[in-house]
């Protein structure tokens, strides 16, 4: 049975589609975005001792704040690193897929070809 001419056709097709997609299905997300404004470094001043223990204070606070702040901008990072991943799985399946059809494709030829001309060479060698 002779293999339609479109099946090739259909391919290059797809092929052609998956290239002109969009290199991202999705766009960048911020990871700092969710997590309000980063705490701003306090200045520490250390020239009597009212003004360390307002500096310790100053830090302790900042150190809190800025913590909180660093645990957010990583978690929203991992969620977009995993997104991210997911995407790039999901394309690369695509890719594979579409190569695997044509690997296939052209294997399943190779085999119809090479047994149509053994075959031929066998009748041609009994005459």
């Amino acid at each position: 049975m002779a293999k339609s001419p479109f099946s090739f056709t259909r391919g290059v097709a797809l092929a052609l589609v998956l290239a002109a997609a969009p290199l991202s299905a999705r766009a960048y997300a911020d990871p700092t975005a969710r997590c309000g404004q980063e705490p701003d470094a306090p200045v520490i001043t250390g020239g009597d001792a009212a003004h360390y223990n307002a500096s310790v204070d100053r830090f302790s606070a900042y150190e809190k704040a800025a913590r909180a702040y660093n645990a957010c901008v990583s978690a929203q990072a991992s969620k977009e690193e995993t997104a991210i991943s997911e995407d790039a799985r999901a394309r690369i399946a695509k890719v594979h897929a579409t190569s695997v059809a044509v690997q296939q494709r052209i294997a399943a030829n190779f085999a119809k070809l090479s047994a149509s001309l053994t075959a031929a060479s066998h009748k041609l060698s009994h005459h």
